[in-house]
C-alpha cells in the first residue's frame, strides 16, 4: 500500500480576506504569497491557502457538525507554547490560555479565527 508522506496543503474559503490576513499573520508570520484573491502561509512543509468564498455561508460554523472540527499546529515545548500565548496576547487575539488535554495529557491553546473556525496549538514534544 502507498501511504502519503505529508499533508501538502489545505485550502480554506473565508468571508473576508482583509480580515483573515492580519489574524493568520499574527499566528504564522507574513504570508509566503499574497494575491488579490488569495493568501498562502507555510507551516513546515505544509501550505495553507485562503481564498474568498463567493457563496454565503449556509448557517453558522459549528465545529461539532460534520466537517472540519479544528486544525492543530504542533509545538515542541512548553516554552514555545508560552511564547505563542504571549504572541496572541500582544496581537489582542482572544484565546483559551494554556490548558491540559484530558485525553493526551498535553498542554494546548485554542482560539477561533475570524470566520469562527477552531485553531489549536498543541504540545507534542520531540521525543514522541
Amino acid at each position: 500500500m502507498i501511504s502519503p508522506r505529508s499533508i501538502d496543503h489545505l485550502v480554506f474559503r473565508v468571508s473576508d480576506l482583509d480580515r483573515t490576513e492580519p489574524f493568520y499573520t499574527a499566528l504564522l508570520g507574513q504570508p509566503s504569497h499574497r494575491a488579490e484573491d488569495s493568501l498562502m502561509y507555510s507551516v513546515g512543509e505544509t501550505r495553507l491557502f485562503f481564498t474568498t468564498s463567493t457563496e454565503p455561508r449556509a448557517g453558522t460554523y459549528d465545529k461539532e457538525k460534520i466537517g472540519l472540527n479544528h486544525i492543530a499546529f504542533g509545538v515542541r515545548s512548553l516554552t514555545e507554547l508560552e511564547a505563542i500565548r504571549e504572541q496572541l496576547d500582544n496581537a489582542g487575539i482572544s484565546h483559551s490560555g494554556i490548558r491540559l488535554d484530558h485525553y493526551g495529557l498535553k498542554e494546548f491553546i485554542w482560539l477561533d479565527d475570524p470566520d469562527g473556525q477552531r485553531i489549536e496549538f498543541y504540545l507534542r514534544p520531540e521525543q514522541e
